[in-house]
């Protein structure tokens, strides 16, 4: 199978996000606005609807893949990124990472390292001071792939931390994409087996639902960072 047939396409485009707080804006009158003058409540993450990736996965198995993403990585300026790990149900029990996953303007990587291993040239993307990486909880998933191979993370951006700066109250992955982007992550394939040799549907989907939403939201936050400075926008 070559890199062309590894393609899956979940459809052509995304659908373009809800506007957040304009639909139902009077509810919140009397209680703020959810995740700026308060933290969203689970109640009303899952009260958005659910959306899906649609848009085109690369799952990279092999190093000549490897080769042709990585040479399309190379051009990016703003990647999201997430890790996944076999779930582990016992106590001091822990798994290497088995996926990781990097989004491009125009596509999303899966790359399962019990194929790859963690080859040099994927670390150098990871070392670049030039590609920022965005993501949620950053910090696990660097030391889990240090464990892997060594490198020195650069260019990396915790999309918490940048919400805490910017004073806004949920600060994990599906919180802020509930506040920013007005929809909701489904989280059912988390706790899958991510080691497995051949990734279901419903993995593919998640993980790069995870990092497209991680690059969505670094850039709305950049975007809305950048109004604030000049004074023509509020949070």
């Amino acid at each position: 199978m070559d890199f062309n047939d590894e393609m899956v396409m979940m459809h052509d485009r995304f659908p373009e996000p809800a506007a957040p707080f304009r639909e139902g804006e009077k509810l919140y009158d009397s209680v703020g606005r959810p995740g700026f003058d308060r933290r969203m409540t689970r109640e009303e993450i899952n009260a958005l609807p659910i959306r899906r990736f649609e848009r085109t996965v690369r799952v990279i198995r092999s190093r000549v893949e490897m080769g042709e993403a990585l040479e399309r990585l190379q051009r990016e300026k703003i990647l999201g990124f997430d890790t996944e790990s076999r779930p582990s149900f016992k106590k001091g029990e822990s798994f290497p990472t088995a996926l990781l996953q990097l989004a491009g303007r125009r596509s999303v990587y899966l790359f399962q390292l019990r194929h790859l291993k963690f080859p040099r040239l994927l670390r150098e993307i990871l070392s670049s001071p030039h590609i920022i990486k965005a993501g949620a909880a950053l910090d696990d998933d660097i030391r889990k792939l240090k464990e892997l191979g060594p490198f020195r993370a650069a260019g990396f951006v915790d999309l918490g931390s940048m919400a805490r700066e910017m004073g806004i109250k949920n600060h994990g992955l599906r919180g802020l994409a509930a506040v920013l982007l007005g929809f909701r992550i489904s989280k059912k394939a988390q706790c899958s087996n991510w080691a497995r040799e051949v990734l279901t549907p419903a993995q593919v989907g998640y993980a790069a639902m995870d990092a497209w939403v991680s690059r969505e939201l670094y850039l709305c936050m950049d975007k809305m960072k950048k109004k604030r400075k000049s004074g023509n926008g509020n949070i």
